[in-house]
């Protein structure tokens, strides 16, 4: 409820309401990045300085987001082996996409999925292990 009382009652009649020169305190004037004139008389500026000031780069497809790759690392597919008794992985049915060769695996396992790198291949071979590709499929 509006009242008497307000302090911009104490400061009418002041010209600047107690901020101080004419131009502060109100909205754009103390932004900082974003300097005035950009479309208009400091152009030449923009063009020749800060060329991509008001663009933007490319699209992102609605399409591209669905088909993700989630992958795994052989030091996680270590800790996923500890878990499981058997030595036999199915990396499709538990949501993975590829698998990626970072970290060191010990045990041969026989791994399925749909994609993977050249390095876990050779370090899953050298551990005595095996890859099975499946077709991927994509949620259509």
């Amino acid at each position: 409820m509006p009242h008497k009382l307000r302090k911009i009652r104490k400061t009418r009649g002041s010209r600047t309401q107690g901020y101080g020169r004419i131009g502060q305190h109100r909205d754009t004037g103390s932004k900082g990045y974003r300097k005035v004139g950009r479309h208009k008389h400091t152009w030449s500026y923009v063009t020749t300085y800060e060329p991509d000031y008001f663009s933007k780069k490319g699209f992102t497809s609605p399409q591209s987001l669905k088909q993700k790759e989630k992958t795994l690392n052989l030091q996680k597919l270590e800790e996923i082996s500890n878990t499981t008794s058997t030595n036999e992985i199915n990396l499709t049915n538990l949501g993975y996409t590829k698998l990626l060769g970072t970290g060191k695996i010990t045990k041969p396992l026989t791994i399925t999925i749909a994609a993977y790198s050249k390095t876990a291949a050779e370090k899953i071979k050298q551990a005595g292990g095996k890859i099975i590709t499946t077709p991927q499929e994509h949620g259509e």
